[in-house]
Formats: structure tokens, C-alpha cells, sequence
């Protein structure tokens, strides 16, 4: 059994052409002995191996009766070296139909380079502050893209006349490649590999694009984003991709939203989350505190006996939603800023103390007692 030739080249086995090619001329490029002059003799070795591999395999699939050999057969010399041959071969109703199959479905194989094509999509990582993400903000985008050649609108050709029928196919674009199968040489009609289908040769390149028919653009977008959006949420921007081929349509443009966090809330869907440093005087004796929110500062009660860890919900004042005049809610937990290093004098004052709150009520304190002595 051959090795796989597709695999070698690193191409799909719907590969054009020009595909398979261009991945030869990639490889051959990388493991060409004048690359590894200096190299080890290990190196040198595997790179020549390499080399061979690369340079049998374009071999076959440059060859259409070879390459349709090695697609129906897995090995370019056709059903006796692959076991199909001679003798009792003991082929079923199943193999008769399995090459019939690969014969038809292989009609047509190739890229017809008239085909309308949609453009590639392109991904553009937005950088965003909080502030921005939660207002919303017009932005100015710079990539690249690529588009169709403004002096020859894409077709590669210095104008209109720079063109000659296809030899290959005689201008059909399509040619007839024989198939060997179990039932016999069979042909098959398949897109025409020297012109790509278009049934014509340019013989005179256009100018600017060196007959690419396409170009690398740099292009400049305003965009506005909407408050509310997430960090790695998309916003799609239709047809600002690259280019299609023959009419086809632009590609998109998708705008990854990367948001920076914020010091002190932190986002929960639409709601943020804050922690909020209290004194122990405040929360045995409760206080007002102004709170800091995403538009204005809000005036929140602190209610006498407040615990640790406490939650208190601000509506309103979380994140705008995408597209809609509403926000979601703002969640304060409380907690505890017990004072260090205090002074021995401080300490001697808290004892003096002690004795004031010793008629007061200790849930947590009554709660742990009544567990101990149920132990």
C-alpha cells in the first residue's frame, strides 16, 4: 500500500491543481538539500528521506492517470498492486458498486475557478475599558483585507484582450480524465487543471495586482459599540471582510471584545458585585456610606448590627443591558475592618469596656453554647 499522498503534501484530497502545487513547491522548498549543507548527517538524512517523499508524491498527483489510480485504488499502479488484480479476486455486487460510485463521484473533482466564492472572515480583537464597555463607545478600526484589484475589478488580466482560449480544454473547461476500474477504463468529466475551469488563459498579466486579480488593503472603520457589552463577546459587521472571488459576496468582520476589569466591581451578567470595608463601631451602631456605582455615587444605610459578609442590593446601578434601556442590580457585601497594631493603652480602654455589653444579646455566641451542651 502507497504512503498517502495528500498527507505528504499536507493538502485535502479536494485539493486544485494549483493547491497541490503550491504546497509542493512549500515543501520542496524546506527540505531542499542546499537548505541542510551545514546540518548533521542525521539531519541531512531525513531531510533528503523528506525530500523524496515530497517530490514522489507530487509525482502522482500531478499525474491525472496516476492520481485517479491512487484515489480509487490507494496506490498509483492501479488495482494489481493494491490486490485487485488477476486470477479469482472475489469481488462482490458491494465492490462493483463501490467503484462505480468513486468513478461518478469524482466527476467534476477540482475548484472551477468561475465559481462565486464568499471572501475570507476576518477577527478583530477590540480592547475595551470598563467604563467603555458599560457606556458604549465609537471606535476607529485600521486592519487589513483583501480586496478585488481596482484596475482590472479581479480578473487578473491587463484589460479585456489579455486573454486565450484554453488549449487543454479548448475553452469548455472541463476535460475528460480516464478512470481504470473493475468494469474497465472508465472516463470521467472533471474541471480543467490548467485554466481552473475558466476556460481561458491570461496572456498578458494586469499591472498592479501582477495578475493575483486581488490585493492586501488597509481599511479604516468607524464602528459604534453598544453599553452593556461582555468581555469575549462578537459583534459581526457584515461584509467588511476580504473579498470575494467572481461576485461572491465579503466575508465578515467579527470584533472580539477583550474588557479590561475593573478595581473595584467586579461583573456578573448584568449585576456587579463590590466589597465594602466597614469599621466594627459602624456596624454595632449602623451608619450611612456612599457607594461608588458605574454613574454616580449612592447613599447606602448601614443597619445597626450588621454582620460580616452581609449583602445589600442597590437597583439599578449594575451594567447596562445590550440594546435595551435597563440595567441590572449592584451587590455591596459587607465587611469587617478590624483594626491592627493597637497600643497597649487601646487595649486597656476596649477592656474597660467589656463590661457595657455584657447585658447584650450574642446570637451566634447563644447558638454555640446551646450546641456544645448538646454534644
Amino acid at each position: 500500500m502507497a504512503a498517502d499522498y495528500y498527507k505528504v503534501l499536507g493538502v485535502d484530497k479536494k485539493a486544485s491543481s494549483d493547491e497541490i502545487k503550491s504546497a509542493y513547491r512549500r515543501l520542496a522548498k524546506t527540505y531542499h538539500p542546499d537548505v541542510f549543507a551545514t546540518a548533521t548527517e542525521v539531519e541531512k538524512n531525513n531531510a533528503e528521506k523528506k525530500f523524496k517523499e515530497v517530490q514522489h508524491a507530487y509525482d502522482v498527483l500531478s499525474d491525472p492517470q496516476k492520481k485517479a489510480a491512487f484515489d480509487h485504488y490507494g496506490d498509483e499502479e492501479g488495482p494489481q498492486a493494491s490486490g485487485f488484480g488477476g486470477g479469482s479476486s472475489g469481488f462482490t455486487s458491494s465492490d462493483v458498486f463501490h467503484d462505480l460510485f468513486n468513478a461518478f463521484a469524482n466527476a467534476g473533482h477540482g475548484r472551477n475557478r468561475n465559481s462565486a466564492s464568499q471572501g475570507d472572515h476576518l477577527e478583530y480583537p477590540l480592547n475595551l475599558t470598563f467604563k467603555e464597555a458599560y457606556e458604549g463607545v465609537e471606535k476607529e478600526l485600521t486592519f487589513f483585507r483583501i480586496e478585488n484589484c481596482t484596475s482590472c475589478k479581479g480578473t487578473g488580466a491587463k484589460n479585456a484582450n489579455a486573454f486565450k482560449i484554453c488549449t487543454k480544454c479548448n475553452g469548455r473547461g472541463k476535460i475528460t480524465v480516464g478512470s481504470r476500474t473493475i468494469l474497465g477504463y472508465m472516463n470521467v468529466e472533471t474541471v480543467c487543471d490548467l485554466c481552473g475551469g475558466t476556460g481561458k488563459i491570461i496572456t498578458e498579466v494586469c499591472p498592479e495586482c501582477r495578475g493575483k486579480a486581488q490585493n492586501k488593503v488597509r481599511r479604516s472603520l468607524k464602528v459604534k459599540i453598544p453599553g452593556g457589552v461582555d468581555n469575549g463577546q462578537t459583534l459581526t459587521i457584515s461584509n467588511e471582510g476580504s473579498a470575494g472571488k467572481n461576485g461572491g459576496p465579503n466575508g465578515n468582520l467579527f470584533v472580539l471584545f477583550k474588557v479590561a476589569s475593573h478595581p473595584l466591581f467586579e461583573r456578573a451578567n448584568y449585576d456587579l458585585k463590590m466589597t465594602l470595608p466597614i469599621t466594627v463601631l459602624d456596624a454595632i451602631l449602623g451608619c450611612t456610606v456612599e457607594v461608588p456605582t458605574m454613574s454616580s455615587p449612592v447613599k447606602v444605610v448601614i443597619p445597626e448590627g450588621t454582620e460580616d459578609g452581609a449583602i445589600i442590593r442597590i437597583k439599578g446601578r449594575g451594567m447596562k443591558h445590550v440594546g435595551r434601556d435597563a440595567y441590572g442590580d449592584m451587590y455591596v457585601k459587607v465587611t469587617l475592618d478590624i483594626p491592627k497594631g493597637i497600643s497597649h493603652k487601646q487595649k486597656k480602654q476596649i477592656k474597660e469596656l467589656e463590661g457595657i455589653f455584657s447585658d447584650c444579646k450574642y446570637e451566634k455566641m447563644e447558638k454555640y453554647r446551646k450546641k456544645l451542651r448538646d454534644i
